[in-house]
């Protein structure tokens, strides 16, 4: 018997650990949404290229998922000086993952960035690529939350 509850205690951190990972990964995701799809929604609309829309795209990520961070930070009374590097810690190795794959894929499924507004594969495709990117950044994120970084950084603060 003095077995189970040892054992139990051991996974007991890990599964939190995922769990907590999790909701990192989906408030990051969230952010990286936001911003992916008005940015190709815009760069498509205006007609860019495919690297101006991905620019826009990348550049629209980082400023929702650091925002989306960083106003509740701010809300508590915290100085803008300290979010910042919060922010930063909290969400740069999540963004950065989540926007290499997600522009990767979407420029590696054929057509899928030359497709109009109306064309349903567009959607289907950054849908796609945005939930694989949100999967492979989980378990980095729950290694970073693991070692007292990412998302376990804004947690310190609450």
């Amino acid at each position: 018997m003095a077995h189970a509850p040892a054992h139990a205690q051991a996974h007991e951190p890990m599964e939190a650990s995922w769990s907590i990972s999790l909701s990192a990964t989906l408030h990051c995701l969230t952010g990286c949404a936001i911003g992916e799809v008005l940015g190709m929604i815009i760069g498509t609309a205006a007609g860019w290229s495919d690297g101006a829309t991905i620019a826009l795209s990348i550049t629209l990520a980082f400023f929702f998922g650091y925002s989306l961070t960083s106003l509740p930070l701010l809300r508590s009374g915290m100085a803008l000086a300290v979010v910042i590097p919060v922010a930063l810690a909290a969400d740069t190795i999540s963004i950065t993952i989540m926007e290499v794959v997600d522009n990767g894929i979407m420029l590696a499924i054929p057509g899928a960035m030359e497709q109009s507004l109306l064309d349903a594969g567009f959607y289907a495709a950054l849908t796609a690529a945005l939930l694989i990117a949100g999967l492979i950044a989980w378990p980095v994120n729950r290694w970073l939350i693991a070692r007292g970084r990412g998302h376990a950084v804004v947690h310190s603060h609450h």
